[in-house]
């Protein structure tokens, strides 16, 4: 290796983040980058920390605000294990000339499949149940009137890699899926097994469940604005793994109290952790603290698939994982 490649090969890695043991394996044994593992939540400390580093690892919980990037002033690379960069100041990053790396559609499956298991709680009214069979009630009278997932008309925001997949599986439960998604072609929509509808308010108007998978963009941010939600029949339910910011809570918690919404399930929240929160007292509310893409299998394809594009924008080979050699 000559002179240049050294040097251009010693990169000082911050890893400010938790993250996958695959990632941690494969770059702490990988002599071309210096890691120092530091998970930080805070944006003053990370500010404090990152001046030195070149490579910034990083999960959606970090700031990486223009005030963390301006302190960065050897910063080349953040590399993050999430899909979604919207806690990312990419102006700034475009500015410095930083390259933001991410790994869309790692965690599709993971996600999909909780929207799924919440679709099926919700239409089974699972915690209706288990509230009752728990305080001593043994009642069964009313369970013919539940309803199977094919008999309801889901309605999905985003056909991108989490929609598509929701849309796959819910097919093979029977579901005929109808999806807002303006930038995919006719093409795309029948490949990944969804109806095209050109609106989103027409889509909301069919959509006794509807589930909503997009990026936070400022098309997307409250999107579903209370005029927009008023178009759902009365009784839908509504699923959010996407981003706090689509909906308002306080406007989704309303139309439940109301029965507007016959379910709701979050995942995601505005801020995160929610901690002042007035959650609804109902069965028919089910929250999740950000864990629709958490699974064992996705945090190791991440940590995979993250390390690699790492290599490949440095253009050098990675190291194999234990898995792989």
């Amino acid at each position: 290796m000559s002179q240049c490649q050294t040097i251009v090969m010693k990169k000082d890695v911050l890893i400010a983040a938790d993250v996958d043991r695959s990632f941690l394996e494969r770059i702490g044994r990988d002599s071309r980058f210096l890691v120092r593992y530091q998970p930080i939540r805070e944006e003053v400390e990370l500010a404090r920390e990152v001046s030195q580093c070149e490579v910034l690892v990083t999960r959606h919980f970090n700031k990486v605000t223009s005030r963390v990037i301006e302190a960065a002033q050897r910063l080349e690379v953040i590399a993050q294990g999430t899909s979604g960069i919207d806690n990312i100041d990419q102006q700034t990053s475009l500015r410095r000339g930083i390259a933001i790396l991410n790994v869309p559609g790692q965690n599709a499956n993971a996600v999909a499949e909780l929207i799924i298991g919440l679709m099926i709680t919700l239409t089974r009214t699972v915690p209706f149940y288990n509230a009752q069979v728990r305080s001593g009630i043994w009642e069964r009278g009313d369970c013919a009137t539940r309803r199977e997932l094919r008999s309801h008309q889901l309605g999905i925001i985003g056909l991108g890699r989490v929609g598509s997949r929701v849309s796959e599986l819910a097919g093979t439960f029977g579901c005929s899926p109808v999806a807002y998604d303006p930038y995919l072609t006719d093409q795309q929509f029948l490949n990944r097994g969804a109806a095209r509808v050109d609106t989103l308010e027409a889509l909301l108007s069919r959509s006794e469940i509807l589930t909503i998978h997009v990026p936070l963009t400022d098309e997307t941010r409250l999107m579903l604005r209370p005029q927009v939600l008023d178009l759902l029949p009365r009784g839908a339910m509504f699923l959010n793994a996407s981003r706090g910011e689509v909906a308002n809570h306080s406007d989704l918690f309303d139309r439940l109290e109301s029965g507007a919404l016959g379910g709701l399930a979050l995942d995601v929240y505005d801020p995160e952790p929610p901690t002042s929160m007035a959650w609804p007292d109902d069965v028919r509310f089910i929250a999740t603290p950000h864990i629709a893409g958490c699974t064992r299998e996705a945090k190791e394809s991440i940590g995979n698939a993250l390390y690699e594009k790492l290599c490949i924008h440095y253009g050098v080979d990675p190291v194999p994982g234990p898995h792989l050699s």
